[in-house]
């Protein structure tokens, strides 16, 4: 071991999992510690080593987890990182603790822990669960998201037409598809205020006032300019494909008060980080723990219900990071892909009310198109609120009924 003064209370400690003979584990361990920090010990004067011990990791276990053969093991080793090596920046964090290491062979960052003083140098969500629910005027129940589907190609007439059809069904939020950059037809501030319109004609209608979840998109430099113009524009929140931008732009965001409107965090690319049992990092710490501490408001991440899928397990530890006792407002999961009105009563126990149901085809394709499949969500959550099985409730809810008939209640 080095630097016995790192303590817990002020390093970040992080734990892998990795494959390599038994008796190379406090070798590498060793070598993880010190390559990660100051890149050698034993080659420095003494002198030196005064200077940087303060710099240099420390190994604080190492566990046998699985035995293998010709003398392998699967391990898991917790390195402890001192606070003084970072900056306050997701770049700090993620090089020092899985840089170079990420290249070297099978092994996983499997967790994370930051002090809280460390913790605090990140923005976290200006908004969180009940910050959400106060713009959105929506307390008790979970929140409504429809996903924008087929948006690509449309003009600006049809997208409005298609966007008041999912207000129409009274949704919270309706959610730009992540996939939708171009802008040949109609461009994001062109959509914000133009859905803004549509909603407050739907809104006199229905009495419930919809908000649009703008993609936020462009080159990295022009990113806050926009966010802040389609915030005073009247966007209801900005949907962030956070780690093909990167952490730290959306932390940017997070800490500017012109950004005055929640953040959605969408998980594409984040599958190549977390993907595999043996490399990467697990997905909750990157859908999870990071996301919470770079500002997301809603946290984006595959349900364990649809065709892209998170385990249980790893679903429980993200949603724990969530909403964890933390320096940080707690964030409003949003588990996706899947997600249709039979599930409500499933969503309920797995999550709890403080959630958003995230549907696409859930709602696009009821068969009676977004308007109803958004009343067929709102049906499911007053049988649920009252005690009602979803079959009985159905009986008098048309919207709910043919739900039901297309998709079922899962056994």
């Amino acid at each position: 071991m080095v630097n016995a003064d790192v303590s817990p209370r002020d390093a970040v400690v992080a734990t892998y999992r990795l494959r390599d003979r038994r008796d190379k584990l406090e070798a590498r361990a060793e070598g993880i510690a010190v390559g990660l920090t100051i890149g050698s010990w034993t080659d420095l004067p003494a002198a030196r080593k005064s200077e940087v011990a303060k710099h240099c990791g420390r190994v604080e276990g190492i566990r046998v987890l699985e035995e293998g053969t010709n003398g392998e093991v699967v391990a898991e080793i917790d390195i402890a990182y001192p606070v003084a090596n970072l900056n306050g920046t997701f770049a700090s964090l993620l090089v020092t603790v899985f840089g170079k290491l990420s290249m070297d062979g099978e092994i996983r960052l499997e967790r994370l822990y930051l002090p809280d003083a460390l913790a605090r140098q990140f923005p976290g969500p200006k908004f969180g669960v009940e910050g959400v629910r106060e713009r959105l005027g929506a307390h008790g129940r979970p929140l409504v998201m429809s996903i924008f589907k087929a948006c690509a190609g449309l003009t600006l007439d049809e997208l409005v037409e298609a966007f008041g059809e999912q207000a129409e069904g009274g949704v919270d939020l309706v959610k730009d598809d992540e996939i939708f950059f171009t802008e040949a037809y109609a461009t994001p501030e062109e959509r914000v205020r133009a859905y803004a319109e549509k909603a407050r004609e739907v809104a006199q209608r229905t009495g419930r006032q919809t908000a649009y979840a703008v993609n936020l998109t462009g080159p990295v430099h022009a990113l806050r300019d926009r966010a802040r113009r389609l915030a005073d524009q009247g966007a209801g929140a900005l949907l962030v494909n956070v780690v093909a931008y990167g952490y730290d732009v959306v932390a940017d965001l997070a800490r500017d008060p012109e950004v005055h409107v929640p953040i959605l965090a969408h998980p594409a690319v984040s599958g190549a980080l977390y993907g595999s049992p043996n490399y990467g990092i697990a997905a909750d710490i990157v859908l999870g723990q990071l996301m919470r501490l770079a500002g997301a408001d809603i946290g984006i991440f595959p349900s364990m219900y649809g065709s892209v899928t998170l385990g249980a397990e790893p679903t429980r530890r993200l949603v724990e990071h969530l909403r964890a006792d933390a320096p940080h407002k707690p964030v409003l999961p949003a588990p996706s892909a899947g997600i249709y009105p039979g599930l409500v009563p499933r969503l309920y126990q797995d999550f709890g009310v403080d959630l958003v149901l995230n549907a696409g085809g859930g709602i696009h394709g009821h068969p009676g198109g977004a308007r109803m499949g958004g009343r067929a969500f709102f049906d499911a959550i007053w049988a649920v609120e009252h005690g009602v099985p979803l079959e009985e409730a159905a009986k008098d809810r048309p919207a709910l009924r043919q739900a039901l008939e297309k998709w079922g209640v899962p056994s």
